[in-house]
């Protein structure tokens, strides 16, 4: 089974982190590029992921998981060592119909983290549906390496003209040679 790509809006979305390890911080690090609607709950922090916590102000709270912590939220990410207890998690949740993903486990996941660039508004994700993060990963790297640092000024511009011209067949023609021709420079000659 294929995971659907679909960019979420988050910020009428509650995230809840268990846990407050190293791979909890990572998943933190990410979410924090698209919203700061979070809340962690974790027996301990990583001195990272207390970092974060304060330079931010993320909600959290040092304790142990509790049956129904999870119901206010929305979105749940278990990144935590105790297989069993995430496995209880993941069936919990499907109670309140929050998604969930479960760090390492597939088969406890309704979504996966995707590896992605940001430069402004543009988003480009990447995912090879958990067979392979190491490949993932080295095509992100190979990926910054050959895009234009840029594309973030570009596409302010394009949201600029958009929003001032007026809609019609000319406005889309001329947004879309300005698109071309910018891809186009890209080139290497």
């Amino acid at each position: 089974m294929s995971y659907f790509p679909a960019f979420l809006n988050l910020n009428t979305k509650q995230i809840l982190i268990i846990g407050g390890g190293a791979i909890a911080y990572s998943k933190l690090v990410h979410l924090l590029d698209f919203t700061k609607n979070i809340h962690i709950i974790a027996q301990g922090f990583c001195d990272e992921m207390l970092g974060l916590i304060e330079e931010k102000s993320i909600s959290y709270q040092q304790k142990t998981y509790n049956l129904g912590d999870i119901k206010e939220y929305d979105i749940v990410i278990i990144a935590i060592d105790d297989i069993v207890l995430a496995k209880e998690i993941y069936e919990e949740s499907k109670g309140y119909k929050c998604l969930c993903n479960s760090v390492d486990s597939l088969e406890h996941c309704d979504f996966t983290f995707a590896s992605y660039i940001k430069q402004g508004d543009l988003t480009l994700a990447i995912s090879t549906n958990g067979s392979s993060p190491a490949f993932t990963k080295q095509l992100k790297i190979y990926l910054e390496s050959i895009l234009p640092k840029d594309m973030g000024e570009f596409l302010q511009e394009m949201k600029e003209l958009r929003a001032t011209l007026p809609k019609g067949k000319e406005r889309m023609n001329m947004l879309k040679d300005r698109a071309k021709n910018y891809i186009k420079s890209w080139r290497r000659i």
